[in-house]
């Protein structure tokens, strides 16, 4: 038997080196063009047509269009009762000069996006976020933004689920990824447990103190953060996704009134100088942030559209957008 030790590759050998290194050059550039295309399109989703801006006007009333995933501004003369021409975004807020847009990109695990907007509705910064989009909020000004994703599981009416909360300072640019790890104080204590978790921020108008939701133990409790001080202390139970009145007297937020897993929660109204809470006239079970639109008025979604209702529980409700979710009110 010969020694083929360092003889030269036979020509049907050479061959197939050649057809294997074509096959996977063409297989990286075929990645490469696929994840181009696809940074193209996460970045066509976030822009809005020339002309739609936020509009600062009293009455103006922005929302999701479930038809296209696209934001609009609601408007009785437009075809439709609205004018579509906003980024595509599963959850979206606005306040003062900025935009908050989650996008949810398709693949396994969830990736989703947390894109920040001017008043043009243009992208200035984008977040890659696991998960899945539940909750935006932006503060008044528009200088603070917050939003929460679910981590495993797709509904807050699940026995077992986990989100993570981030807020994101724009004067700065600091980002808290997780505010797990603010201290917590319940029942009079510093808290510690693995099961904690945020979620429904809503910032008061100073920029630094904000009210949300936290659950460990099996139930929830509102809490009272304070970002200056990096601190949070538990004020009651049985609160979730508060939202804070303009002039900051009352959370509206949902209250579990049945342990079902059919619309378990009822919207309420809690007044923080008395302790006092009232449900609304809306006694369908919403599972929403309620948005103040005004002093007076509390903006939600249902039922595949956004309605609203008065605050101090009289009134009906009145449906505002059909086929649509996420309310904003950006003065």
């Amino acid at each position: 038997m010969s020694d083929l030790t360092g003889a030269r590759p036979s020509t049907r050998t050479r061959v197939w080196i050649l057809v294997l290194a074509l096959l996977l050059l063409g297989g990286g550039a075929t990645a490469y063009t696929l994840r181009a295309a696809s940074g193209r399109e996460a970045a066509v989703a976030g822009t809005a047509d020339p002309g739609f801006t936020l509009d600062r006007a009293p009455d103006a009333l922005y929302t999701r269009d479930t038809a296209s995933g696209r934001i609009a501004r609601v408007d009785a003369s437009a075809p439709g009762g609205r004018v579509v021409g906003g980024p595509s975004c599963d959850r979206f807020h606005a306040a003062g000069p900025t935009a908050l847009c989650l996008q949810r990109r398709p693949g396994v695990p969830a990736r989703s996006y947390a894109l920040v907007l001017d008043r043009r509705l243009r992208e200035v910064r984008r977040i890659g976020l696991p998960g899945i989009p539940s909750r935006a909020r932006v503060s008044a000004s528009g200088n603070m933004l917050a939003w929460t994703m679910f981590a495993t599981g797709d509904s807050y009416a699940r026995s077992s689920f986990s989100t993570r909360t981030s807020i994101l300072d724009l004067r700065t640019g600091y980002l808290v990824k997780n505010i797990e790890q603010i201290p917590l104080t319940l029942g009079g204590r510093r808290y510690h447990a693995p099961d904690v978790n945020y979620w429904g921020v809503s910032f008061a108008d100073d920029d630094n103190r904000f009210y949300a939701t936290v659950s460990t133990g099996g139930r929830t409790h509102l809490v009272e953060g304070d970002m200056r001080n990096w601190s949070a202390k538990a004020l009651r139970e049985n609160v979730e996704c508060p939202s804070l009145s303009p002039d900051g007297t009352r959370l509206a937020f949902k209250k579990r009134v049945s342990d079902g897993p059919s619309e378990p929660w009822r919207l309420y109204v809690y007044e923080l100088a008395t302790g006092r809470e009232h449900a609304v006239a809306e006694r369908r079970g919403i599972d929403d942030q309620a948005l103040w639109t005004d002093r007076s008025t509390l903006a939600y979604g249902y039922g595949g559209a956004v309605w609203s209702v008065p605050a101090d529980g009289t009134g009906t409700p009145r449906r505002l957008a059909s086929g649509a979710s996420s309310p904003a009110v950006p003065h």
